[in-house]
């Protein structure tokens, strides 16, 4: 998968934007990773490169470190902690995939040390943020990229990538499209019509406070403005069809009941039938773009670094391109953080955890867990820049 960058501060355009992020799917390592703890992936190369990773400073550290947020990065956070316990195997990392809204929330009240969003702070969140950073607004560090998927369960159906353009999904799950052999869905899936049946769709969404959610609405409200007119947000505008709580609770309802569509990480699918979305090829017919195909996540963005917010970093998408190399349906996770803990332990474990996450070797380990796309380079290095302070602070 391949990501090119654009951004006015010329960060990730050109040539070595392109490079780095084509190499996505050449470079990811194999790794056997468990869910937690000090279960050690087989191909880790041993300590001593490890930490060349984090720099000179060998501090062994113990103790227990919490986070929560981000239900879509649980794969992948499951991964990082699997690989940061291979040099620190006394360091015990719990992480809650209890959703993005709840995340940030335990992180503002003080009792998680990182929160995982798919959605960066508003401005209100980071004054907010005072509280709990010694009077400084917390940050948004990028690290976790992924296409987001429309999945569906049809049986017979579900080894297929139906095709449905961004307004006919918009319509479907505002409820103007009701059932499977629709005609608007028949004529962009001309060799799948007959096989397509009366069923009612039943459209499912997070039913908790998601970025997921508002990355998906994005994508509805830029590619789709005249059929979906609900403001972008981390809860669902409706209630047609039902709720479910999580990517993993979106992902069994799907399971459990035949007609059913929604959205998660396109990681998560399981054996549910993702959907292609319909872009126009060069000779302006309809042609459909699957998460997994090779066009897969090649979305044109705009990377945006904003100075005056000191190490804060967010990224735009543009989700109403339009360019059949482009699956246009994307997700931005990001650790938010402290710029510093009162704490010199905590200072030096967040550091490193972030120097970690942004690394080659964890993003690897994203790549070949979750199926992310590694972050292009301008980006870790930036990360890896604060952990570094960090660390050097308590050293």
């Amino acid at each position: 998968m391949t990501f090119p960058y654009n951004t006015s501060m010329r960060l990730f355009s050109g040539p070595l934007a392109r490079r780095v992020l084509s190499t996505a799917a050449a470079t990811v390592l194999l790794f056997s990773t468990a869910a937690c703890g000090n279960n050690i992936p087989l191909n880790m190369e041993p300590e001593a490169e490890l930490l060349s990773v984090i720099g000179t400073d060998t501090r062994h550290l113990t103790g227990q470190f919490a986070g929560a947020g981000s239900s879509a990065q649980k794969a992948a956070v499951e991964a990082w902690i699997a690989g940061y316990n291979t040099y620190q195997p006394d360091v015990d990392i719990a992480y809650d995939p209890s959703g993005s809204g709840a995340g940030v929330n335990s992180f503002l009240q003080g009792a998680t040390l990182w929160a995982g969003s798919d959605k960066a702070l508003t401005q209100d969140q980071k004054d907010l943020s005072r509280e709990v950073c010694m009077d400084e607004e917390a940050i948004d560090l990028p690290v976790y990229i992924s296409p987001l998927a429309v999945i569906y369960n049809l049986p017979g159906l579900n080894d297929e990538h139906l095709t449905m353009s961004a307004d006919v999904i918009a319509d479907i799950f505002d409820g103007t499209i009701t059932t499977w052999n629709d005609e608007r869905i028949a004529d962009l899936n001309p060799a799948l019509a007959d096989r397509l049946p009366d069923t009612r769709i039943t459209p499912v969404w997070r039913s908790d406070k998601s970025g997921t959610t508002n990355s998906f609405q994005q994508f509805l409200s830029q590619a789709a403005p005249e059929n979906w007119k609900s403001a972008p947000q981390e809860t669902w505008p409706n209630a047609i069809g039902q709720g479910a709580k999580g990517t993993s609770g979106v992902v069994t309802a799907l399971s459990q009941a035949v007609g059913t569509i929604g959205y998660a990480d396109a990681a998560q699918s399981s054996d549910l039938g993702t959907v292609a979305v319909a872009q126009l090829d060069d000779a302006g017919q309809s042609v459909g773009v699957a998460p997994d195909s090779g066009k897969a996540a090649n979305l044109a963005a705009e990377a945006i670094q904003r100075l005056d917010e000191g190490e804060d970093m967010t990224l735009d998408i543009d989700y109403s391109t339009r360019d059949e190399q482009v699956y246009p349906i994307v997700q931005i996770s990001y650790s938010i953080v402290c710029p510093s803990y009162s704490d010199d332990t905590e200072n030096w474990f967040v550091g490193s955890w972030l120097t970690f996450q942004a690394s080659k070797q964890g993003q690897q380990l994203a790549a070949s867990t979750a199926g992310s796309a590694p972050l292009p380079s301008e980006v870790s290095e930036h990360i890896t820049k604060i952990g570094s302070t960090m660390m050097g602070a308590t050293s």
